[in-house]
């Protein structure tokens, strides 16, 4: 009879508590398709005492993770501690330098130091899976690594953050401001107490710069990634946007440009025809651009025990079965820098929000900053007169540069009229 194959899992959060269940319940198809058991001989978690629903009486308990790491019995760690630096690098660490497979969710410790772990890894004849550390239960790594492997990926985009999809789309159909969905996002345990990666981008633009080196077989380059994040966006945009044809959503784009390669975390207005447009509530999608396959979607939970826990569990089957392919897709000494595009050569359409004293002269000023920047307006919407009261004014613009948008807005703002920072929202066309 094979051996099974033996696990230790460092953090028992809601997801590493989701794997043990996961492994418990599923344990006879598991074994059909792994050819063997999964078997947990180890664990580490900060709490001892915790009911996490599965029996860990069985289990061998370690207070330090990385001492686990180094577990004896163990042929692969599972890493579910969170965190680009601490305790979770060097549990990963330790793991690989003795000689374990290592299994992931961390999506910050990828961005930050997939390249290198991937190198350790892989000379030593090692996996570093991560199936679950970008887009949830969406077999997104295996689908460009794997499925996708014949193709020139050109472009990969999509929703990476289900806390600012849900925020985003409750602002849309109820019509609150964003303080409020927040807040009950946070109560709902959708967003965290202290929101601040999520809803500042950062958590997206950790998962885009891994899905970057994946598509495009380059080093992961968290450095290069433009980010911005959604706290800025107002109900008021929503009705605008519904007016104008279009969804706002937090979109990571990666796109491959005669500049370089782009790596962007923005709002953005697309068009309500585009598939993205209709993925609502905590629901994550990525679309990809082959050569050969034109465009692929991929739609489903982004987070939460059940699906983190099966893209875990997918990926240590993959270990048991032997399967292996290089972490990024082609081996770490092969992956090819490239040249990043800066933010300031993206070129596309604009929708710019402004509050403005209704006094004459003031839209002559904002078209004249405009076209001294090259900008061409496309629509100009100003709902109402209320002579001399702040009123919001909204335009759109042809496809113009970056830099010459960012030119005209500083203009603009600096315009005593202008009663409010300028409020700008980048347009894709999907």
């Amino acid at each position: 009879m094979t051996e099974p194959l033996k696990i230790a899992v460092a953090g028992l959060g809601t997801v590493g508590a989701g794997v043990l269940k996961l492994l418990a319940q599923q344990a006879d198809i598991i074994e059909q398709r792994c050819g063997r058991r999964i078997e947990v001989v180890a664990v580490s978690a900060r709490s001892r005492g915790k009911d996490r629903g599965v029996d860990l009486s069985t289990v061998e308990w370690y207070d330090d993770p990385v001492k686990l790491a180094a577990h004896p019995g163990a042929d692969v760690v599972v890493e579910l501690i969170g965190g680009s630096e601490g305790a979770a690098k060097e549990t990963v660490e330790t793991a690989l330098e003795a000689g374990r497979h290592v299994v992931t969710a961390n999506k910050a410790l990828l961005a930050h130091h997939g390249t290198e772990l991937a190198a350790k890894a892989e000379s030593k004849g090692l996996a570093v899976a991560f199936e679950a550390a970008v887009a949830g239960g969406i077999p997104i790594i295996k689908g460009l690594r794997e499925g996708l492997a014949g193709n020139r990926v050109s472009e990969v985009h999509g929703i990476l953050n289900g806390t600012c999809n849900y925020i985003l789309t409750e602002m849309r159909t109820t019509g609150r401001d964003f303080a409020d969905v927040l807040a009950d996002a946070q109560k709902l345990g959708y967003a965290e107490a202290d929101p601040s990666f999520d809803i500042d981008g950062v958590d997206a633009a950790h998962k885009l710069a891994v899905l970057t080196s994946v598509a495009f077989g380059t080093p992961v380059d968290f450095g290069n990634v433009y980010v911005e994040g959604i706290r800025h966006v107002s109900a008021l945009d929503f009705d605008y946007a519904d007016a104008l044809g279009y969804r706002i959503k937090l979109l990571g784009i990666a796109r491959r440009t005669e500049q370089g390669i782009e790596q962007r975390v923005h709002p953005c207005m697309v068009p309500k025809a585009a598939p993205i447009a209709a993925v609502d509530g905590v629901f994550n999608a990525v679309i990809a651009q082959g050569d050969f396959v034109d465009r692929v979607l991929f739609v489903g939970r982004g987070a939460g025990a059940g699906p983190t826990a099966s893209a875990v569990v997918a990926d240590l089957i993959d270990v048991a079965r032997g399967r292996s392919t290089p972490t990024f897709g082609v081996p770490a000494a092969q992956l090819s820098k490239a040249q990043p595009s800066p933010m300031e050569a993206r070129r596309g359409a604009y929708y710019v929000r402004l509050m403005v004293v209704d006094r004459p002269g003031v839209i002559a000023d904002i078209a004249a900053a405009m076209r001294d920047q090259n900008v061409s307006m496309e629509q100009f919407l100003q709902r109402g007169r209320a002579p001399g009261e702040a009123v919001p004014v909204v335009l759109t613009t042809h496809d113009t540069d970056e830099a010459a948008m960012q030119r005209a807005l500083a203009t603009i703002g600096a315009k005593e009229a202008v009663v409010e920072p300028p409020r700008m929202i980048r347009i894709e066309q999907f």
